[in-house]
């Protein structure tokens, strides 16, 4: 498996990343555990989390994904091969969105605590706070990144008017700069990410790692029919996917995945991870058995001609 840099730094990460939102969630510790295990078999040690995970899930708080990563590492003694992406900013009780020096620098040892470790490879702005100055939070990463407990930081949904001012802060006054960036990206969910987006992001070389991979799940081809949702945890996402330009992908993966004898979930990983500008794309498995989808992935090289019948049903009612 072939590695790719992530941005200017001197880290390394497979060309897919595992989603670790399940774990506290749809997935239990023994679950998350054996995904772990699973996921370091194939090499893939990059773990994307955050600290609110799953703070939605009645009876959780947030951290609950950190907490688990943290003692499966702690189990393992695998801590130095592991990349840990873990985020703040989302409320976990403060009530709004927050990336004031106070807030980080709590928040931080917090998840270091959880993850039983002492630093944390990449630490994400999970999303925009119009509220603090750019400077002050990048000052507060600064200080993080002397002190040896970030490595190197990231941004997730910002709006491009503020990761380029970012950017640009980052250069004037001497700051860390966000070397990675998240965006939500899929066959479905094209347009919040391609074009201005992309190419900013190609040109300042901040490597993509995008979530929703697999669009909470429709484009695995499980779910055919509002019926289908009836009862699963992301029911209400999945359900704008039925119309004409849903039926069209789920076909064209059909056809793909026939044609390449893999599923459709290995089919939306692979034309994903063939895009521009995509770095290691986000998915996430709540079984061992789900993770064929990766092997599938890293295994699969699309024709040209299966790319653009991919492209075009994802693209063809966009206006609509």
């Amino acid at each position: 498996m072939k590695k790719r840099q992530l941005g200017n730094t001197d880290l390394h990460i497979p060309p897919l990343t595992f989603g670790g939102n399940v774990f506290g969630w749809t997935a239990d510790k023994k679950m998350s555990f054996k995904l772990l295990d699973g996921l370091f078999e194939r090499g893939l040690n990059f773990i994307d989390t955050a600290n609110v995970y799953s703070r939605w899930v009645e009876g959780n708080s947030g951290g609950e994904s950190e907490s688990i990563i943290g003692e499966w590492m702690k189990e393992r003694g695998n801590r130095d091969k592991m990349i840990i992406a873990t985020k703040v900013g989302m409320d976990v009780g403060q009530g709004q969105i927050d990336l004031s020096p106070e807030h980080i620098k709590e928040q931080l040892d917090k998840s270091l605590k959880r993850l039983q470790t002492d630093y944390i490879d990449i630490y994400f702005s999970h999303k925009d706070d119009d509220g603090t100055p750019i400077a002050q939070t990048l000052g507060t990463y600064n200080e993080a990144i002397d002190q040896g407990k970030i490595r190197y930081i990231g941004a997730s949904n910002f709006p491009l008017a503020r990761l380029r001012e970012s950017i640009t802060i980052s250069e004037e006054k001497k700051l860390p700069r966000y070397e990675v960036y998240q965006p939500e990206y899929n066959m479905m969910k094209r347009d919040g990410f391609e074009g201005d987006v992309q190419k900013f992001c190609l040109k300042h070389n901040l490597s993509v790692i995008n979530y929703f991979t697999l669009a909470s799940g429709f484009l695995t081809g499980k779910y055919r029919s509002k019926e289908d949702t009836e009862g699963r945890e992301r029911a209400g996402y999945v359900s704008t996917f039925f119309n004409e330009r849903g039926k069209n992908v789920l076909k064209a993966l059909d056809e793909v995945s026939k044609a390449q004898g893999i599923s459709q979930a290995g089919v939306a990983l692979a034309w994903t991870m063939a895009q521009p500008g995509i770095t290691s794309p986000i998915a996430s498995a709540t079984k061992p058995e789900h993770l064929k989808s990766f092997d599938e992935a890293l295994n699969t090289e699309l024709t040209n001609d299966q790319l653009e019948m991919l492209d075009e049903a994802s693209k063809a009612i966009e206006a609509n």
